[in-house]
């Protein structure tokens, strides 16, 4: 479109990678620094452990939020 504001542009966008492999930046992140990203609902883990996770998390960063649902 003739005259319609461009994208901002940036000389960095060149090392930006496509795609980020998001399960082996998790595992970089353990191995490399004992640093652990896991989300609560995560299918892979059992009952006793999401609700470990929850209690470690509610430990170190107070109790979540609870999100109201709107009825009808």
């Amino acid at each position: 479109m003739i005259g319609a504001p461009r994208s901002p542009r940036s000389y960095l966008a060149r090392f930006i990678p496509d795609r980020m492999d998001v399960e082996q930046e998790k595992r970089t992140g353990w191995n490399n620094h004992g640093i652990l990203v896991v989300a609560e609902n995560d299918p892979r883990l059992g009952w006793t452990e999401r609700e470990m996770i929850r209690h470690l998390a509610s430990k170190l960063f107070g109790k979540q939020a609870v999100k109201e649902v709107a009825h009808g």
